[in-house]
């Protein structure tokens, strides 16, 4: 059984940081491309950061370079998001993704919110 679970969301005041983490399990986790997306009430879902498999490749969405951090734990099937220098309008539900080119799984999605 294929899990992506999220954790880590959460209130916090602009500026401040926050470590999002997704555990993965039922797949080969080092096969797959891991990704976070994020979806803000009344947009579309979009692409925050990605990673390759073996963790040698990244690339984010220019709203968030230079303030969050993608990296992986093929030793802990986990994938994470540091996310600092937070601000307003990176409110939203952020969802991990899991793609190996054939297979795509996501998960439930965690909720942050950033505000004074």
């Amino acid at each position: 059984q294929v899990q992506l679970v999220e954790s880590g969301g959460g209130l916090v005041q602009p500026g401040g940081s926050l470590r999002l983490s997704c555990a993965a399990s039922g797949f080969t986790f080092s096969s797959y491309a891991m990704s976070w997306y994020r979806q803000a009430p009344g947009k579309e879902r979009e692409l925050v950061a990605a990673i390759t498999s073996a963790g040698g490749s990244t690339n984010y969405a220019d709203s968030v370079k230079g303030r969050f951090t993608i990296s992986r734990d093929n030793a802990k099937n986990t994938v994470y998001l540091q996310m600092n220098s937070l601000k307003p309008e990176d409110t939203a539900v952020y969802y991990c993704n899991a793609d190996s080119g054939a297979w795509d799984y996501w998960g439930q999605g965690t909720q942050v919110t950033v505000s004074s």
